[in-house]
C-alpha cells in the first residue's frame, strides 16, 4: 500500500511539473511577443515621424545648425541621388503647423480680405489692427509676426495688398512702427495681378484713410528698386519715413537665376535694418506672403546666422517659420535655393558647379496652393 501511494505521488508531481513547465513556456512565448510587437511599433512610429531614418545619416542632424566647416558635405549628402535629401527633409515639413486655428480669417467678414483661401494666418500670432472697440472682424489683416535672429518678432509676413485691403496695409505699417517694406514680386506677373501697387507713381501723394503716402525717391538698378515714402498721419500731422526694397527678378513659384543678386538685396536690406536699430519689425511680402517671402527672411536669418554663429540651421529655421505661417518657403526648389546660398556663401571665389544643371525640373507638391501652377522654372 505505501508503495502504491508514493508512485501515486510520484506521478502526480511529474505532471505538476509538466504543467507549471508548460504554463512558464508560455508565458514567455507571450511575454516575447509583446516585446516584439512594441519595439514593432515604436520603430514604425519613428519611421513615419521621420522618413529620413535609416535613409540618410542625416537624419539625426537635420534639427541641428550645420557647421561651416561641414556645410559642404552636408549639402552634397542631401543632393546625391538626384537631391532625394532635399526632397525628403522638404516633405517632412508638409503638416508642421497645420493643426492651428485660424478662425479669425474664416470670420465671414474677413474672407474677402484673404487674397488665397488656404493662405490665412494663425490665430496665436496674427497681427492685429489697433481699433477703439476690437474684434475679430475689424482687427483683422492677412499678417504674421515672424521669428529672426534676435526675437520672435523681427518681421511681419504679409500678402499682397488687395485692392480693398491698401489702407489696412497702410494702417498696419504706421501702428508698428515700420520703417523698412520689402517686396518680393511684381505687381503683374504672367499677365495676372499679384500685388495692388500700394504707392503712388512720381510725387502725387496718396491718402489711405487717415495717412498721406508720398514717394519721395526713387532709385531703379537692373534686379531691384530702391524707394523711400514719406508717410504723414493727418490728424497729428506726425510724419515718418520708410524705405522701400523692391527685388524685381523673382519669378512665382520659382528662384532667380542666381544666388549673388539676391544675395547682395538682402545685404541692403540688412544694412538699413542694422543702421535703424531695429525697433519695428520689417514688413515682407510677395503675392501671397508665404513663398519668396519665407525665402528672403530664411535667408536673411540664416546668413546671419553663418556670420555669428558659424553655422547654419535650414531645416530648423524654416519649420519655426511654418508654425507661425502657413507654406513658408512654399516649394522645394526654394528650399534648395536657400542651401545652394549659403553653398556660394560659403565659397564667394570659387566656381560651384550648379545642382541644378543637367536635372529635371523641380515641381511643386501636390498639396501647394495654386490649384493650377505649371512646373517650376529650372536655374541655368
Amino acid at each position: 500500500m505505501c508503495c502504491m501511494f508514493q508512485s501515486i505521488s510520484s506521478r502526480f508531481c511529474t505532471h505538476a511539473g509538466v504543467i507549471a513547465g508548460s504554463v512558464l513556456a508560455v508565458l514567455l512565448f507571450g511575454f516575447l511577443v509583446c516585446v516584439a510587437v512594441f519595439i514593432w511599433l515604436k520603430r514604425s512610429s519613428l519611421f513615419r515621424k521621420n522618413p529620413l531614418i535609416g535613409g540618410s545619416e542625416q537624419s539625426s542632424k537635420k534639427h541641428n545648425a550645420i557647421s561651416i566647416i561641414t556645410f559642404s558635405d552636408h549639402f552634397f549628402q542631401l543632393n546625391a541621388d538626384e537631391g532625394r535629401g532635399f526632397s525628403l527633409e522638404y516633405e517632412s515639413l508638409a503638416s508642421v503647423g497645420t493643426d492651428q486655428t485660424r478662425k479669425a480669417a474664416l470670420l465671414p467678414e474677413n474672407k474677402e480680405k484673404n487674397r488665397f483661401t488656404n493662405v490665412l494666418p494663425y490665430d496665436w500670432c496674427r497681427v492685429k489692427l489697433a481699433t477703439s472697440n476690437p474684434n475679430e472682424t475689424s482687427d483683422y489683416i492677412n499678417a504674421s509676426y515672424m521669428p529672426g535672429f534676435n526675437s520672435n518678432t523681427e518681421y511681419i509676413a504679409t500678402q499682397g495688398p488687395l485692392p480693398s485691403t491698401v489702407n489696412d496695409f497702410w494702417r498696419m505699417i504706421w501702428e508698428q512702427r515700420v520703417n523698412c517694406i520689402v517686396m518680393v514680386t511684381n505687381c503683374t506677373e504672367g499677365g495676372r495681378i499679384k500685388c495692388e501697387q500700394y504707392w503712388p507713381v512720381g510725387r502725387k501723394p496718396c491718402v489711405h484713410g487717415e495717412l498721406l503716402v508720398t514717394t519721395t525717391s526713387e532709385q531703379k538698378e537692373r534686379n531691384w528698386t530702391q524707394r523711400e515714402f514719406s508717410v504723414e498721419n493727418r490728424n497729428t500731422s506726425q510724419e515718418r519715413t520708410v524705405k522701400h526694397f523692391h527685388f524685381t527678378a523673382w519669378p512665382d513659384h520659382g528662384v532667380p537665376g542666381g544666388t549673388e543678386d539676391l544675395i547682395q538685396f538682402r545685404e541692403l536690406v540688412r544694412q538699413h535694418i542694422d543702421r535703424e536699430g531695429a525697433k519695428a519689425p520689417t514688413v515682407v511680402h510677395c503675392s501671397a506672403g508665404v513663398g519668396r517671402t519665407g525665402t528672403i527672411i530664411a535667408l536673411d536669418v540664416l546668413l546671419q546666422q553663418f556670420v555669428k554663429k558659424r553655422a547654419v540651421g535650414i531645416y530648423a529655421f524654416v519649420k519655426k517659420m511654418r508654425l507661425n505661417r502657413p507654406y513658408m518657403v512654399q516649394t522645394e526648389s526654394q528650399y534648395v535655393f536657400l542651401h545652394q546660398c549659403i553653398m556660394d556663401f560659403l565659397q564667394p571665389d570659387e566656381t560651384e558647379e550648379n545642382i541644378y544643371e543637367n536635372a529635371e525640373m523641380i515641381y511643386e507638391n501636390a498639396d501647394m496652393i495654386y490649384a493650377n501652377a505649371t512646373a517650376l522654372r529650372q536655374l541655368h
